[in-house]
């Protein structure tokens, strides 16, 4: 009877520890993104959900490795210190792979590489190429991107204002209150085509000179994560994948 008893117990204590394991191998993974960088991430009004290119790859990359994704809405300046907080697990936005981040986050391979682009309002005429086009005048661009350090190092500028959001850049290049705004051109390129700023326009002939390539951030040492997102990449590189998620969203 207590033999009984006692194998029962065994047996209770082991499916417990066995479904406990289950419910950890099945814990969703938390991707950080951003709200405002369509058309690689963006708030979804109709569906009342985050999606873009980041999303759809995560998503792509979750069923092939076989894992489910949890998105967790952040502003592009906090998705570092979140995912060093443990608040998240891998950053998926439209992220540059540079030097000072690759400090303190693994990023995976490249998924696109484009540069920056320069945006004005429609009615200023003039033929911009270069940065030194706007020497002197008072620029914009959004806080925490690759560019805000080289844009400074460049002394050209009288000011350059950091601002939350591009909508928020392109307000006050309508407004006049400062001359133009610098963001990732596939960003920019894709809300300017939407129609939703009628008053703003892309300087077409401008040069970019800060080139850099966008990949999906986890842990520092999260081995793991990483060969499980590259496997998938590369997969998705060969069959195509990752050129037709791109060309939905107007890229290549």
């Amino acid at each position: 009877m207590v033999n009984s008893f006692l194998a029962r117990a065994f047996a209770a204590a082991v499916l417990t520890l066995g479904l406990a394991g289950t419910s950890v191998a099945q814990q969703a993974v938390r991707v950080g993104s951003t709200p405002t960088g369509i058309p690689f991430t963006f708030l979804d009004t109709k569906t009342n959900q985050i999606s873009g290119i980041m999303v759809d790859l995560m998503k792509a990359i979750g069923k092939d490795q076989g894992f489910s994704i949890e998105i967790t809405p952040m502003t592009f300046s906090t998705l570092i210190a979140a995912l060093q907080a443990n608040k998240i697990d891998v950053i998926a936005a439209a992220m540059y792979i540079t030097p000072p981040r690759q400090e303190v986050v693994d990023f995976s391979d490249s998924i696109i590489t484009y540069g920056e682009g320069l945006f004005v309002a429609a009615k200023d005429t003039k033929d911009y190429t270069s940065m030194a086009d706007l020497k002197g005048e008072i620029v914009g661009v959004q806080i925490g991107t690759a560019y805000v350090k080289p844009l400074t190092d460049s002394g050209l500028f009288k000011e350059i204002k950091v601002y939350d959001t591009i909508p928020d850049i392109i307000r006050d290049v309508n407004l006049g209150r400062i001359k133009g705004g610098f963001a990732d051109y596939p960003i920019v390129a894709y809300q300017l085509s939407q129609g939703g700023f009628p008053e703003t326009r892309l300087a077409k002939n401008y040069k970019p000179v800060l080139p850099g390539s966008v990949g999906i951030g986890v842990h520092k040492g999260d081995k793991a994560m990483l060969d499980k997102i590259n496997a998938s990449l590369r997969k998705f590189k060969a069959d195509g994948t990752t050129e037709k998620i791109l060309a939905q969203w107007g890229l290549k």
